[in-house]
């Protein structure tokens, strides 16, 4: 009796203790199942981390209806919406650093930025002097303005006068290339208000610049100027730019997410917003 009592004592715990071992087992398969999962949660941080690079993109100060300060103070444009759109599709941050057309130049070449939108001609000479392009987003061209009363009708009325134009820019080679057949001198200013103020107020006779830029201004602020007719180029695509071929990850998503936006509505949208229909 004793002997299968004891017995009966010791299967008892041996049981207890395979079920204990049993329980020990699965408990620590949990913990090292949860050990994995927080693993495999700190990665996916630490992923997010270093993918959520905020890119610092540049553009001018004042190239209405393409980046603007408006009435209410805030720095809106073509531009501007479409970098958002474009930004929100993609998922990917920015920072939108208002500079001027040669400082956001200068910032991209420097690394300083990566990248600019401001209205930039897409041209084979910028392709080769390193800047490095998106797909185009809107086609302009460049004319030529004078001041609302001027009797100056076309690029002969030029001759012996000055013109201005904003440095660096795609009207401003124009009128570089039309200054020896028509005999006027080049001015160069930085923005294009100035620029305006300049031929309303007769310190030059013209100014050149992108025909929508001067339509809008001419149409939202009244400015005294007149666009001529016969004045204008062929035209040719803006483009988002680089200058930093490491930096092309940044434009495969804006040519992606623009694909998108004109896809869905947004893009007429936004030029709508500020052309009209």
């Amino acid at each position: 009796m004793k002997k299968k009592t004891l017995a009966l004592i010791i299967a008892t715990a041996m049981g207890f203790a395979t079920i204990t071992g049993c329980g020990a087992q699965t408990s620590d398969a949990a913990s090292s199942a949860a050990t994995e999962e927080t693993k495999t949660e700190d990665t996916a941080e630490a992923k997010a981390d270093t993918s959520g690079k905020k890119w610092i993109i540049a553009t001018d100060t004042a190239f209405k209806p393409f980046e603007y300060t408006d009435d209410k103070g805030d720095f809106v444009g073509i531009d501007v919406d479409i970098l958002a759109a474009v930004a929100k599709d993609q998922g990917f941050d920015y920072d939108l650093q208002v500079l001027g057309w040669d400082a956001s130049i200068a910032a991209c070449q420097a690394g300083q930025a990566d990248g600019m939108i401001a209205g930039a001609s897409i041209t084979d000479e910028r392709k080769e002097s390193g800047w490095i392009f998106s797909d185009g987003y809107y086609d302009a061209n460049q004319c030529m303005a004078v001041e609302a009363s001027s009797d100056i009708t076309g690029f002969d009325g030029l001759d012996g006068k000055s013109v201005a134009v904003k440095t660096g820019t795609m009207s401003a080679t124009y009128a570089e290339s039309l200054a020896p057949q028509y005999g006027f001198t080049v001015t160069y200013f930085e923005d294009s208000p100035t620029m305006y103020q300049a031929v309303v107020g007769g310190q030059v006779a013209a100014c050149f610049d992108d025909t929508p830029i001067m339509a809008a201004n001419i149409k939202d602020t009244g400015i005294a100027l007149k666009l001529v007719d016969g004045t204008g180029n062929e035209s040719a695509q803006y483009g988002f730019a680089i200058f930093n071929a490491n930096n092309q990850e940044l434009v495969d998503k804006f040519n992606a997410g623009l694909k998108n936006i004109k896809d869905n509505g947004t893009y007429d949208e936004i030029l709508k917003k500020y052309l009209g229909e």
